[in-house]
């Protein structure tokens, strides 16, 4: 069943019945409640909610009645106009519902005119509908209702709408009014869009206000960089567009503004002029270009444009003669010798441009001169250009090459004064440094001794060699003209001068003055003793090296100090043996271990030789304590042999003991195998067995096993089964001694790191020491031969096990008495003489030693 809306009154039922408009059951509620709350929001939003299924036509006579009790409800307007928007958005622009939401828009903004959202949706739906003027003036009446800070909201809408309508003069002045809002975001739009209308000349000008804004920044997030290679790319290439700008002063104050960039900004402005037909304007730009870029990259970029442009020019003149029919004019000719020359020109241009990054480059200078060769003139001329820009200080490598073969130029060109003139000049400049000085010293001389003026040459190292004062404070130190006399190079050259050119006494006083001004090496002191000796002043030659050992001290005085003996030696042999061997204690005296071996062992031969042997061996057993360690050996070894030869074998043996207590373990081992085989060869065996065990506690079996095989081939040829199955348990003992000694470490470290680990774990690192200590008593005893090993409760990894036949052997010999032990002479090894068994008798009578026997025998 219907219900009709009752006639409350008469506009209502008129309105009513115009529209058809049916109120159903189920609205009377919603009816009844806007009667009583007509200017209720909620209750008209309640009741479009419950007709949210209804037609549209119903709800939108919902809307103006809700509307004409409520005109001023954002609410109601803002829904009320989206679904008129969303009703007729499909339908063509055309179509009449479309001008009534315009209309509704109107109405709607009598009371919305201060809300920004009802004018962004009105003049977007504005615009879709190609009503170019009504939407402009709808732009312009938003922009005239809203508050400035509400324009934001507008701008970008209005731009869209006149880009996307072909009206420019139109568009152009509403981005003027733009920019005068909000110049960041509508200048970089603004200059778009004259672009693509082709209004090149506003655009340059609108362009060169962005870059002279420092702080302009740009939307498209572009640096000021940018913007000004696109502005010079754009006078550039349009120079008959663009008449507001001046086009050479832009991109001249890009050249001073961006240093990286002039190569292409050169380009540039020699591209506008080409393009302008101003040829020659261009030609001089190219040329101001490659005379003041300063890096090769900026120049390539230059020379590449300025040889294009040439060729270009070349081609087109061809092409204007072959359509005229002529085969060649002067034109073309002076384009093709301008070409050449511009590609002849290159390598000098290039070298300019390195001289402008660095003018104190030597060797860029010395290329420059390089490329001159052939022209006196101008090498001369790069010369003097050189020596007059270079800073002496700032120089980067040596300026006085530059100096040297300036001079040298004139010389080849048999011009001696000319070439003098330079050097006189060069030796007044004051150089970084006084090896730098000293080489012009040197040069000039040499020149005049290549031209054979010997004396002029003496005379010029005198010159440099003379002491010269200056004054000298804090700010200003002593130039090198006041130093240069102290250069070893210069009077090193001088005295080889005054030795093939000089007389004998001029060589001495200029060697003795260099020892005066300790201006000397190791070298200048033996050569100044070799002169003297070569004209037989013999101890001026010593005392000249007595000098040199009191200017320089170890390691530096080993050159000086063995020179000195030999010859001292080679002189007066033995006739002056106090004086020598004090010469030889003095260098001893002081000298480094590093070079102890030959002085010591000069010092021997030369006792051996002119004094008493025992002295002799005085001093090798003090150069054996002296040397390195890894030269202890081979110096006992020497020490050894020379003994053997001088007093017999029975000498060394006290030398062999000495040996093994001051090696380290591992030299000492070998000394042992040594000593131990020249008893074997005097036929000493017990002698050499008691050698082998004492050294046997050096050498671990794991990695000597060159030791106890050596042992092992003795035990077999000279042994018996006792003793060797002693050395096979003095080998198990060593072995498990150094077990042990692993073992320990191992579990030592493991102890220290449950202590940093948990300090509650104390009972089982007692557990691990205890256990470490069992183990150390149980290895390292020591098990006597015949005698049988004590069961262990713990079974032993590195344990070295025998073989069978020697276990059979063991538990053989198990109830066998003791294996009787001789007790070895002190005379043999000193403190390591054995002491005898506790078993054993004391009144047994010791063996009588290998020196004994070797008395009784000769007696």
């Amino acid at each position: 069943t219907v219900k009709r809306w009752p006639a409350s009154s008469r506009e209502r039922q008129a309105s009513m019945a115009a529209a058809d408009f049916i109120i159903e059951n189920n609205d009377v509620d919603y009816e009844e409640d806007i009667l009583r709350n007509a200017y209720s929001v909620k209750a008209w939003l309640r009741y479009l909610d419950h007709k949210s299924n209804a037609s549209k036509k119903a709800r939108f006579i919902i809307y103006e009645r809700a509307l004409k009790e409520l005109p001023g409800s954002y609410k109601l307007w803002y829904k009320y106009l989206r679904e008129r928007v969303r009703t007729v958005r499909k339908l063509s622009p055309a179509d009449k519902s479309k001008l009534d939401v315009v209309n509704c828009f109107e109405r709607a903004l009598v009371f919305m005119n201060k809300m920004p959202r009802i004018w962004t949706d009105y003049l977007d739906f504005l615009s879709g509908l190609g009503y170019i003027t009504r939407t402009r003036r709808a732009f312009d009446s938003a922009l005239r209702s809203l508050p400035v800070t509400q324009h934001h909201r507008v701008w970008p809408l209005y731009i869209s709408f006149i880009r996307n309508h072909n009206v420019p003069e139109t568009a152009i002045r509403v981005f003027r009014r733009y920019l005068k809002l909000d110049f960041d975001a509508a200048a970089e739009p603004f200059v778009d869009y004259l672009l693509a209308a082709n209004r090149l000349d506003e655009a340059a000008v609108q362009m060169a206000e962005i870059v002279n804004r420092s702080n302009f920044s740009s939307k498209k997030g572009k640096t000021n960089h940018q913007l000004w290679v696109e502005l010079c790319d754009l006078v550039a290439k349009n120079p008959h567009e663009i008449h507001s700008l001046k086009v050479d002063n832009i991109i001249r104050a890009g050249l001073r503004r961006f240093t990286d960039m002039m190569g292409t900004l050169w380009v540039a402005l020699a591209d506008y002029y080409i393009r302008k037909g101003s040829f020659d304007r261009a030609r001089d730009i190219f040329e101001e270009a490659i005379r003041t870029v300063t890096t090769v990259r900026d120049f390539s970029q230059v020379f590449e444009a300025y040889s294009e442009f040439e060729e270009r020019s070349i081609s087109a003149e061809m092409e204007a003669l072959a359509e005229t029919g002529l085969e060649a004019s002067v034109e073309l000719q002076m384009r093709l010798e301008r070409f050449e020359k511009l590609i002849a020109r290159r390598p000098m241009l290039l070298s300019s441009v390195l001289l402008r990054q660095n003018p104190h480059n030597v060797e860029e200078w010395h290329k420059r001169v390089a490329l001159n060769d052939g022209n006196i003139a101008m090498m001369i001329k790069t010369f003097t250009e050189a020596v007059r820009t270079v800073d002496p200080q700032h120089a980067t490598g040596k300026f006085n090459t530059l100096w040297v073969d300036f001079a040298r130029l004139y010389e080849d060109n048999d011009e001696l004064d000319q070439a003098r003139a330079i050097y006189e000049k060069a030796v007044q400049v004051k150089f970084r440094t006084v090896d730098e000085l000293a080489s012009v010293w040197c040069e000039y001389a040499e020149m005049e001794t290549r031209h054979k003026n010997y004396k002029r040459a003496l005379e010029v190292l005198k010159r440099g060699t003379a002491v010269r004062h200056f004054k000298a404070d804090k700010d200003t130190p002593i130039p090198v003209q006041g130093r240069v006399h102290k250069s070893l190079k210069l009077w090193s050259l001088y005295v080889d001068m005054e030795e093939s050119l000089g007389t004998f006494e001029t060589t001495r006083a200029a060697y003795t003055r260099m020892l005066e001004l300790r201006v000397c090496s190791p070298q200048t002191i033996i050569n100044f003793a070799a002169f003297l000796e070569e004209h037989k002043y013999f101890e001026e030659s010593f005392s000249v090296y007595e000098r040199g050992v009191a200017l320089f001290r170890w390691p530096v005085a080993y050159e000086i100090w063995s020179a000195y003996l030999i010859k001292f030696i080679e002189r007066y042999k033995g006739t002056k043996l106090e004086r020598a061997r004090e010469l030889f204690e003095q260098a001893v005296e002081g000298c480094t271990s590093k070079f102890a071996k030959p002085l010591y062992l000069l010092y021997a031969t030369f006792e051996e030789d002119y004094g008493l042997s025992r002295h002799s061996m005085a001093v090798m057993e003090r150069g054996a304590k002296a040397v390195p360690k890894e030269e202890k050996l081979e110096m006992w070894s020497l020490y050894i042999k020379k003994a053997d030869a001088l007093f017999g074998v029975t000498y060394t043996r006290s030398l062999y003991e000495k040996a093994i207590e001051n090696l380290a373990d591992k030299d000492a081992k070998v000394m042992c195998m040594r000593f131990a085989n020249l008893e074997r060869k005097l036929g000493e065996i017990d002698r050499a067995r008691a050698i082998y065990s004492h050294g046997s506690q050096l050498a671990d079996p794991r990695t000597s096993e060159d030791y106890w095989k050596t042992w092992h081939d003795f035990e077999i040829q000279h042994g018996n089964e006792d003793t060797f199955r002693e050395m096979l348990r003095i080998k198990r003992s060593v072995s498990a001694s150094y077990s042990v000694g692993v073992n320990f470490a191992a579990v030592m470290g493991m102890v220290e790191a449950k202590d940093k680990s948990a300090a509650a774990k104390k009972d089982d690192m007692a557990s691990l020491e205890s256990k470490a200590a069992e183990a150390k008593s149980q290895h390292a005893k020591f098990v006597k031969a015949g005698e049988s090993a004590q069961p262990s409760t713990g079974a032993n990894t590195d344990e070295i096990t025998l073989d069978d036949m020697d276990e059979d052997e063991e538990e053989a010999d198990a109830t066998t008495e003791s294996v009787e032990t001789r007790s070895v002479p002190a005379a043999v090894l000193g403190d390591l003489k054995r002491k005898a068994d506790d078993d054993e008798d004391s009144g047994e009578a010791e063996a009588l030693g290998a020196k004994a026997r070797f008395a009784a025998r000769k007696a």
